[in-house]
């Protein structure tokens, strides 16, 4: 995708970033584990780099890798290479832009991002369901999706959180964030070129909390 909002713009827009082998790789996660007590293994817009993340992970396994991977990525997804990872990321962590076409196309470039969002969410679900946490309240498996309102968004975010009621398992959890602000090329477009209202946010958190989701 190519969001016009992209607060990582110097990292998706223009390569910044070092070259890492899948060996390399590999000795990320288990320094993350071994010398810095992570939580898990954070894979962020990992979906072009499948492959390499998955030899990565085999020999990160095979020296003693036990942290929970995580998938963080747009949501605009292939459910085949989503099928490919099952039974490898424990915790899925996608991001649901839109419901509407209109602002897939508008704000990010694609032309099927609700219809492509949609069915990886439902894989994701199917593979991990809700989020589950341990008793530190600690995810180690399940799906926690994201949904950064817009501003003057307060339409679309209500099919979101409906989908979210409606066809997966209840006890996913959805974080509604609020820290929009203008970044990137988004002051070329005039209705997003301001930070979110305060009360249209209150408004749709107040709308999924009546929904019942498992809302933060």
């Amino acid at each position: 995708m190519s969001c016009v909002f992209c607060q990582n713009y110097t990292i998706s827009s223009y390569g910044h970033g070092d070259l890492v082998s899948n060996e390399s790789l590999a000795e990320m996660m288990l320094s993350l584990q071994n010398q810095h007590g992570c939580h898990n293994v954070n894979l962020v817009t990992p979906t072009h780099y499948v492959p390499n993340i998955l030899e990565a992970i085999y020999l990160a396994a095979q020296k003693g890798l036990e942290l929970p991977i995580v998938y963080n990525c747009g949501g605009y997804e292939s459910v085949d290479t989503l099928k490919i990872l099952d039974g490898v990321i424990d915790i899925y962590m996608p991001d649901f832009k839109y419901n509407s076409f209109e602002l897939g196309k508008r704000y990010s470039k694609v032309l099927d991002y609700p219809t492509r969002a949609k069915e990886a969410l439902l894989e994701m679900d199917r593979q991990v369901g809700g989020l589950k946490t341990d008793h530190k309240n600690i995810a180690y498996k399940g799906v926690l999706i994201r949904h950064l309102m817009l501003p003057g968004g307060l339409k679309d975010t209500k099919g979101v959180l409906e989908f979210i009621k409606e066809e997966l398992s209840s006890d996913v959890l959805v974080n509604l964030m609020d820290q929009y602000y203008p970044s990137h090329k988004a002051f070329e477009y005039k209705e997003i070129a301001k930070r979110l209202d305060g009360k249209e946010y209150k408004q749709a958190y107040t709308y999924g909390k009546s929904l019942g989701l498992r809302l933060i």
